[in-house]
């Protein structure tokens, strides 16, 4: 037996373990969604402020085309606002018979809606109910008479001798430098406009031209249109009275809805 020891094989060393997988951070979901809700408040705050922005017609000035209950996309970057974008930009024009949405001058946090009657430079007068552009009877297919009575101040504008009870009083004590030969002339950046419901509108017969800066844009889409609510609700102007009109609103969105006039463009 020999005595040479052979040497022994060393041992295979052992693997070393995986590293376990780390864990999820519980606080990576949660960051996720904040981000993304950040992201999506950015971009429609962007919208809002710049592109478009939501408003309900609340009076019928407009009828036939726009009624109360109709709920309006208003396109904010048709007309833009002057300087450099202008040049970038495929701006429109404000034109005669375009519909704008603007700030109303004597309580600018209002916002209204009128059509366009008179751009800066135009002579206008209304004989008879009748529009005169520059001494051309103007012709509108989009005018209704609500009211059978003939009132000489609104229908026979302008009248110096004539003063109205909704006329705005520094528009009445205004608007007689504007006046040449029977003619209201249209200053540089304002513009003269008017209800289609032409009885029913307060419009600039009564406060005056539209300021340039004042327009927000053209309504573009009727996205939902419902019909006024009757309740007995509606008559009360305490806030269990409001809620109850709101909630009858809500409940009954489908039966209210006028779908004809649903996604219907304005024009």
């Amino acid at each position: 037996m020999s005595d040479v020891m052979e040497p022994a094989l060393a041992p295979e060393p052992a693997a070393e373990p995986s590293p376990p997988p780390a864990a999820p951070r519980r606080g990576m979901p949660l960051l996720a969604s904040a981000q993304s809700l950040a992201a999506t408040i950015v971009i429609a705050v962007f919208v809002i402020t710049f592109i478009v922005q939501a408003f309900q017609i609340p009076s019928e000035s407009m009828e036939k085309t726009l009624l109360i209950g109709d709920y309006l996309l208003v396109d904010k970057v048709h007309y833009g606002h002057g300087g450099r974008w202008d040049e970038i930009l495929p701006y429109s024009q404000i034109r005669r018979g375009d519909i704008i949405v603007f700030r109303y001058p004597v309580h600018p946090q209002q916002h209204f809606v009128k059509r366009v009657i008179g751009i800066p430079g135009d002579h206008v007068r209304m004989q008879g109910r009748q529009v005169l552009i520059n001494g051309v009877p103007l012709t509108e297919s989009y005018v209704v008479h609500t009211k059978p009575d003939y009132d000489h101040f609104r229908d026979d504008f302008p009248l110096m001798d004539i003063p109205n009870a909704s006329t705005d009083p520094r528009w009445w004590m205004e608007m007689g430098k504007f006046v040449e030969n029977g003619e209201l002339i249209v200053p540089k950046d304002r513009y003269f406009v008017l209800g289609d419901n032409r009885d029913e509108s307060l419009d600039s017969r009564y406060w005056g031209f539209v300021p340039r800066g004042n327009i927000i844009g053209r309504p573009l889409l009727i996205y939902w249109s419902v019909r006024p609510s009757r309740t007995p609700a509606d008559a009360s102007a305490s806030r269990s009275g409001r809620l109850s009109a709101f909630l009858y609103s809500v409940s009954h969105a489908l039966q209210n809805t006028r779908w004809d006039r649903t996604f219907r463009i304005v024009r």
